[in-house]
């Protein structure tokens, strides 16, 4: 049985990946700070709940030392957001978000990497964002920090590669699930950005989990470096929103 470890999984996105992982098939280990809800997922899909915070590479090292084997598949999910415009953003903030966003997912891959090349190999999946390529307004640190994740994403794919360990990231757009879900609840946001997406939908965590599954698997055998955008072509649709004359 291929196994999966899924930081953040309690809740959103993490949560909805953990439940196609063991659909599919995986022994999955929902890793989270939120101990009582991580035991509630795992315990609804099959899994295992994982207790660590991901600032901490002892605390991570320990949850993974008790999933007693390897993960084939490391996603790295866990987040947060803190909006508001920069000049107002505290630097306790900014830290924060930088810390979660980015510093975690480096020192939770090195931990999972080091496992992975005495183990012959794996996969790591880090969750980037739209705001990563185009940033938005507001998002503080946000946007920072998930750019870094695609650059960083692109120097792990470098130098594990000799490894077998493919790494890749993925973009998720207009997700209406997750930490984007109480902007939808504004029924004016949710007309807007629909129609903004050349889909002419929002996205769902379906469709983020989906493309998680494909990453991790062997279809996916020679792909290592990308993002992947999952936003219905919102990132590239600019064009459309503009008047030709």
């Amino acid at each position: 049985m291929p196994s999966m470890i899924i930081t953040g999984a309690a809740h959103g996105l993490g949560k909805s990946m953990a439940q196609h992982a063991a659909q599919a098939g995986y022994k999955v280990g929902v890793l989270d700070l939120d101990l009582e809800q991580a035991q509630m997922v795992a315990e609804s899909i099959g899994g295992f709940a994982l207790a660590a915070d991901v600032n901490k590479p002892s605390s991570v090292a320990k949850a993974f030392a008790e999933f007693d084997e390897t993960p084939d598949v490391l996603i790295n999910n866990a987040g947060i957001l803190r909006t508001g415009p920069l000049m107002d953003h505290s630097e306790e903030d900014f830290r924060t978000v930088i810390g979660i966003n980015l510093t975690s997912v480096f020192m939770v891959a090195q931990v999972a990497a080091r496992r992975m090349k005495d183990a012959g190999g794996g996969c790591i999946i880090n969750m980037s964002s739209v705001n990563g390529i185009n940033p938005s307004t507001n998002c503080g640190a946000y946007a920072t920090a998930k750019a870094g994740v695609i650059a960083l994403t692109r120097q792990m794919s470098m130098e594990w590669g000799e490894y077998n360990i493919r790494v890749n990231s993925i973009a998720p757009g207009f997700i209406d699930a997750g930490m984007q879900a109480p902007f939808f609840e504004n029924s004016q946001v949710r007309a807007l950005r629909s129609n903004a997406v050349p889909l002419k939908r929002l996205g769902s965590a379906d469709d983020v989990a989906e493309c998680a599954l494909f990453l991790a698997s062997d279809k996916a055998a020679y792909i290592s470096g990308e993002n992947i955008t999952v936003d219905g072509g919102v990132i590239h649709s600019v064009l459309m929103q503009l008047p030709r004359s």
